[in-house]
């Protein structure tokens, strides 16, 4: 694993974030973006599903915030990676980057379990009080996207 970690730091996208510092400034700004996006469509998507914000039709508004969501998690994963390419041995021994790729993955499986679920297309269709498995899963969403994002600021104190 190490080699591989090597390898990227000493890769031509590694070299050329370092060789030129407005690329990394750019990069890391996309991703800040990114990260805006995901909090910004997941949050009233999830507060809707748990009963809030009821005179918008979920129907209307899930489609839009879910597919802003995921062109913020598609995003933030190519910035992400672009990153860590330039300290990928330090971050891979970061207990909080660590926690951060484990919330991101365990929150992209909950939006895609989801997302695949009978309950979230009766939720739409009905557009009225979404199934406990679709709340739950609002619930785990609500709590695992910003624990990602703390753990994201955590990396740098460590």
């Amino acid at each position: 694993m190490m080699t591989g970690l090597v390898w990227l730091e000493q890769s031509g996208v590694a070299a050329a974030m370092t060789a030129w510092p407005a690329l990394y400034i750019v990069v890391s700004a996309a991703h800040i973006l990114s990260i805006g996006l995901i909090i910004g469509a997941i949050l009233p998507l999830d507060l809707r599903l748990l009963g809030f914000f009821r005179q918008a039709p979920l129907a209307a508004i899930a489609p839009l915030l879910s597919r802003t969501a995921t062109a913020g998690v598609a995003c933030a994963l190519v910035t992400g990676v672009l990153l860590f390419t330039v300290r990928a041995r330090e971050y891979a021994a970061n207990p909080a980057f660590l926690i951060k790729l484990g919330l991101v993955a365990f929150a992209i499986l909950n939006a895609v379990m989801l997302h695949r679920g009978l309950a979230w297309k009766e939720a739409l269709a009905r557009d009225g009080h979404p199934a406990l498995s679709v709340r739950i899963a609002a619930m785990l969403s609500l709590v695992l996207w910003p624990g990602a994002v703390l753990a994201g600021r955590w990396i740098g104190f460590l």
